[in-house]
């Protein structure tokens, strides 16, 4: 990639992810055109208090925020924001939505997804918008000659969920979920994660596009919206000593969101760099999770006990996101962050060590 800052487009930009990727995007120094479903309109009302001293006159004005404005308010307070965001309306689900975000930019960073929801139609509700969303934005890319590159958010769950892997090889790049698998039992999230980054990959290669994959694990780290989306409310439950959640977690990997937002960055910038890229830190069991929280926040009320489950042992080679330079964040720093977070937000009471 051109090492002169350009403008680029982040998709969902208000969401966890998007969110610190724009963060990080701004300090680096480009322009950055985020797409939200709604970026709301402000309401600003102004009252003239006529008081002189002298021949001196002051108004005071007052600025309402509406309910969109408040939950997009995180990203205004980025450093660089004022200067080089602007938030435009687009759809998922509406083609030429994204054309006019899309026009004139040299990347695309497409990290929306529909939000998944219990569901009797898991076709038509979970895995018809996850590609549809996807390809909707790759056919604004095609239309704009400025493009130099489309970074997807993908998942590690597009190569994990398989049954027929030496638990003992490190799993990388090559390998891919099973549909089949998924199919079976019912693995919607993973399920719509494979068949969307296999269509963006199909429809990239029909029409030239330039598409570089990143596959975090579990995303761990602050928040910069306030409302917790579904992955940091479900760190916060097990904080609180909740195992619903994170009963099913078994063995699986975790990343640092601040590493995931600074992998995309790399993989833009980097001309070397293509194909899909895991990104994630460790991988543990959640027997081993458990006794490192409890260990290092031992006044947090964190589960002891989870049912066993039938889980092959994995691991994951991330050799190939590591030879661009990226250094991985330890598991101390994801969480220390996380609920440092968590702290200053006001979902957990102060920690003590």
């Amino acid at each position: 990639m051109d090492q002169a800052k350009g403008k680029v487009c982040v998709t969902g930009a208000s969401g966890f992810l998007a969110s610190w990727l724009v963060k990080r995007l701004l300090l680096e120094g480009y322009e950055v055109i985020g797409t939200v479903r709604d970026p709301g309109l402000s309401i600003l009302l102004v009252s003239f208090v006529l008081v002189r001293f002298g021949a001196c006159q002051y108004s005071v004005s007052f600025h309402v925020l509406t309910g969109n404005e408040k939950k997009l308010a995180h990203l205004w307070k980025l450093e660089g924001a004022k200067e080089r965001l602007r938030l435009v309306k687009a759809d998922l689900m509406e083609e030429g939505s994204f054309d006019n975000a899309i026009m004139g930019c040299q990347g695309v960073f497409h990290t929306a997804s529909p939000v998944l929801k219990p569901t009797s139609n898991p076709e038509e509700e979970i895995l018809r918008p996850a590609i549809e969303g996807t390809l909707n934005v790759l056919r604004s890319c095609r239309k704009n000659p400025s493009l130099k590159r489309v970074v997807l958010t993908s998942s590690s769950s597009t190569v994990r969920i398989r049954d027929d892997f030496d638990p003992k090889i490190p799993l990388d790049e090559s390998i891919w979920t099973s549909v089949e698998l998924c199919k079976r039992f019912q693995v919607w999230y993973a399920l719509s994660k494979t068949l969307a980054e296999q269509a963006a990959w199909k429809f990239s290669e029909e029409n030239g596009i330039d598409l570089v994959t990143v596959l975090p694990s579990f995303l761990v780290g602050p928040s910069l919206p306030p409302d917790l989306c579904s992955t940091a409310s479900d760190v916060l439950g097990l904080l609180k000593g909740e195992t619903e959640k994170f009963q099913w977690h078994g063995q699986m990997g975790y990343v640092h969101i601040d590493d995931v937002a600074r992998t995309h960055i790399v993989v833009f910038e980097h001309e070397a760099a293509q194909g899909r890229y895991i990104c994630s830190s460790n991988v543990i069991s959640l027997e081993e999770l458990v006794s490192f929280l409890s260990a290092r926040y031992p006044s947090l009320p964190i589960p002891k006990r989870f049912e066993k489950l039938n889980r092959l042992h994995y691991d994951f080679d991330t050799s190939k996101i590591q030879s661009l330079g990226l250094k991985f964040k330890s598991l101390e720093e994801m969480f220390d962050d996380c609920i440092a977070s968590l702290v200053e937000q006001g979902y957990l009471s102060t920690v003590l060590p």
